[in-house]
């Protein structure tokens, strides 16, 4: 089980993020919605450890996840908007830089492992500058996981991605779910949220839970409360 508890950031006097606390147990998904700019990924960074907090508490499986470096990389897969993968590199050479200290052996995994269920394998020699989207965010997807971390972190993962894209990585994370893993998401997407346990909204750095069918106006709604 993971705790998120009154995290916390401002810059200066602006206020970033307010006490946000959610809490997610083993095969669940919470997803947060939220306009740009509402902090959604502020908080996604500091859980990931990418950002320090300003207050506040995370824990995931008894860890201190803001304190405990070696045992969030271990537990935390994280993956950002922007792409993390070294352009000039190939899929494979940029898998074989994270999977390098793995457990799991690479090769496998692109022949029948998540790798395989990602697809990546029908574009493992295409150099990273020439990938589209799509690519990049399943190999980006492909590298968080290399340890097969417990807890997913993914801000907006289904953004500007076709629908094949879309459902590969969706299945991917209803895997992770069925196995018993976390996963935390932000999306502007509907269809990401059919795989949703608990919908959270974010609002000028205001977290609160609203019922997870919440879908086109009743979602726009709750989005624009407070404004």
């Amino acid at each position: 089980m993971i705790t998120v508890s009154g995290i916390s950031k401002q810059y200066g006097r602006k206020v970033v993020l307010r006490e946000a606390s959610f809490t997610a147990k083993q095969g669940e998904c919470v997803a947060i919605a939220g306009a740009n700019g509402s902090g959604k990924s502020t908080l996604l960074k500091i859980l990931a450890g990418t950002l320090k907090a300003g207050g506040g508490s995370f824990t995931a499986f008894g860890h201190d996840m803001l304190k405990e470096t070696s045992e969030r990389e271990r537990l935390i897969g994280y993956v950002p908007q922007e792409n993390p993968l070294i352009a000039e590199l190939t899929a494979r050479d940029n898998l074989r830089l994270w999977y390098a200290n793995s457990r799991y052996d690479m090769n496998q995994e692109l022949e029948r492992g998540t790798l395989a269920m990602l697809g990546i394998p029908e574009f493992i020699n295409v150099r990273v500058d020439a990938m589209s989207g799509g690519m990049k965010k399943r190999l980006s997807i492909g590298c968080a996981v290399a340890n097969d971390p417990p807890v997913l972190i993914l801000d907006e993962p289904d953004a500007a991605l076709d629908l094949i894209c879309k459902e590969a990585i969706r299945d991917y994370l209803a895997e992770h779910k069925r196995r018993g893993g976390i996963v935390i998401i932000t999306t502007h997407d509907e269809e990401a949220l059919s795989i949703v346990d608990k919908l959270m909204v974010m609002q000028n750095g205001v977290l609160r839970e609203v019922d997870r069918t919440l879908r086109g106006d009743g979602l726009l709604a709750e989005l624009k409360k407070g404004q």
